[in-house]
């Protein structure tokens, strides 16, 4: 996805308008609706080993605004096959008949789906809106433990959103406690999927919201000391070659040796109040 495209998106699901500057136009349009997506890993095979954010790269800016992201794997697994295969062989021996006695007919559902949006408007009961005050506190309360903040007001609107609209397709003017439940259970489903950190397998929503966990971010700052005190050893420099600090880093921290592309990624170390480039 390119920048032009990505500055779009970021519009309509943050401002809910669309700006127009063609033919001597210059406008901005509502934009009020819902927003499905879908998006490929970069190597055409989701890696385990990384986060969403790395494997369809997408801005965690952008990311952080869907209510619920689910990934769609093609597991190595029998059953899985199994049942993948039998439904695509079976549309070509079904009988329209038998796919009438199955499926729900498409005027039915779009005269549903039409009649709840245009005429169903749900209001948070009492119940409902306590449930969903305990749910969002306790989803802080995850991360106060472990100095990370697991929970932001976004997570809260999100299980508003979701709630309000399984009480519209009950076709109900009130959201429920059973409402606000299924928000819940829908919203922690996609977590285990879209937020679980790759190194050490828990659910850490700040992959969404900041783009890098939070082990990874404790990680990164330590690595910044160790590369701090080896430039403050070093005295006054005006560039460092890689490879010699990388040797150095090598021989002076217990990190690993995959720790070297975060000295590769040219970010500026800043020490002592002066910023510090490294040179290739």
């Amino acid at each position: 996805m390119n920048d032009s495209t990505r500055s779009v998106l970021h519009e309509v699901m943050e401002q809910q308008t669309l700006s127009i500057a063609k033919a001597g136009i210059i406008c901005s349009l509502n934009a009020r609706t819902s927003v499905l997506a879908a998006a490929n890993p970069v190597e055409s095979q989701w890696n385990k080993n990384k986060t969403i954010t790395e494997n369809i790269q997408l801005p965690h800016t952008l990311l952080s605004r869907f209510d619920l992201i689910f990934l769609m794997l093609d597991p190595q697994d029998e059953m899985f096959d199994r049942r993948l295969g039998g439904h695509l062989v079976s549309l070509y021996f079904k009988t329209h008949e038998d796919e009438e006695d199955e499926n729900l007919d498409m005027s039915i559902l779009k005269d549903y789906l039409t009649y709840a949006k245009k005429y169903i408007h749900p209001k948070i009961s009492e119940s409902a809106g306590q449930t969903l005050i305990e749910s969002y506190v306790n989803m802080r309360k995850m991360g106060s433990g472990r100095g990370q903040i697991s929970a932001y007001p976004r997570q809260l609107e999100s299980l508003i959103r979701l709630s309000e609209a399984h009480a519209r397709m009950r076709l109900s003017e009130i959201v429920e406690v059973a409402d606000v439940e299924e928000a819940k259970r829908l919203y922690r489903e996609a977590l285990k999927q879209a937020a679980v950190d790759p190194s050490t397998g828990k659910i850490d929503i700040t992959i969404l919201t900041t783009g890098l966990s939070g082990a990874a971010r404790k990680r990164k700052a330590e690595i910044t000391q160790a590369l701090k005190k080896i430039i403050q050893g070093k005295g006054k420099v005006s560039t460092l070659k890689h490879q010699k600090l990388y040797e150095e880093f090598r021989e002076n921290s217990d990190f690993d040796m995959e720790d070297k592309k975060i000295i590769e990624t040219g970010e500026p170390v800043v020490f002592a109040g002066c910023l510090f480039f490294i040179d290739g």
